[in-house]
């Protein structure tokens, strides 16, 4: 008998699919372009940059053919700045996520590649280039925790003050873990409560998805718990009148 899969992706599944991310490279000899399941990457020409899928960057990176440029939101100075914004100015919601691109065609936030090669792919989110060299500083993508540590296991040497941002990405990661604990208080009101997880990233949502669903649960059986308790009461109130009007009539 096959086991039972838990729900949702497990920490490995995210960890794989972040791969898919798209970074900036700087090739140190050139390359041409590769044809992939999503498209045709770029032709390498050192040293213009390009950008890849992580997992192609990593083994560029590994194979020294490559080096890869971390996103602007993985310099120190940004990662205080969200810290900031976790710590300072909101300390029950969570950093605002990368803006996504605005288009003025019915494809909303979509975005088009290989446009000219006759086989058009359409990229949505979160396969957005929010971890390129361009993506905006002081804002958290979907695969922010994932990346940066594939990056700082694999690519520390590309990273300016690599132990630096390791030790502010390690209390990120102790803030954003505390509030998602915390945030859970907010479904105590019942069923009905509303608990927001805009911002939140996909490896946070994967490794605290067992204590978010308990918590759901027992609140769950709280209410029904409430609910049948309150239905016996009025039950019981009803066959006390009833009792009451058959002894007055008699």
């Amino acid at each position: 008998m096959a086991l039972r899969l838990p729900p949702g992706l497990v920490p490995s599944e995210v960890a794989f699919l972040c791969e898919m991310e798209l970074v900036t490279v700087v090739p140190r000899q050139r390359l041409e372009s590769i044809h992939l399941l999503a498209g045709q990457t770029p032709q390498l020409r050192p040293p213009r940059r390009s950008n890849l899928p992580l997992w192609l960057a990593l083994l560029l990176k590994k194979q020294r053919r490559a080096n890869i440029v971390p996103p602007p939101w993985m310099h120190p100075d940004s990662l205080r700045d969200v810290i900031h914004h976790e710590t300072k100015v909101d300390t029950k919601g969570w950093a605002p996520p990368p803006p996504p691109r605005s288009r003025a065609d019915s494809l909303g936030n979509a975005t088009r590649i290989n446009a000219f090669s006759g086989k058009e792919t359409i990229l949505s989110p979160p396969f957005l280039p929010s971890c390129t060299a361009d993506a905006p500083s002081g804002a958290l993508p979907y695969h922010w925790f994932e990346l940066a540590e594939m990056l700082l296991a694999h690519a520390g040497d590309d990273i300016a003050s690599a132990s630096e941002v390791r030790s502010l990405l390690r209390d990120l990661q102790e803030v954003r873990a505390a509030k998602m604990r915390s945030s859970t208080a907010q479904l105590e009101s019942g069923v009905d409560g509303v608990m927001s997880l805009r911002g939140v990233g996909a490896m946070e949502l994967a490794e605290s998805r067992g204590f978010v669903t308990g918590v759901v649960e027992g609140v769950r059986t709280i209410g029904a718990s409430a609910e049948a308790m309150r239905r016996e009461e009025e039950e019981q109130g009803r066959d006390d009148g009833e009792e009451s009007d058959d002894d007055m009539g008699l």
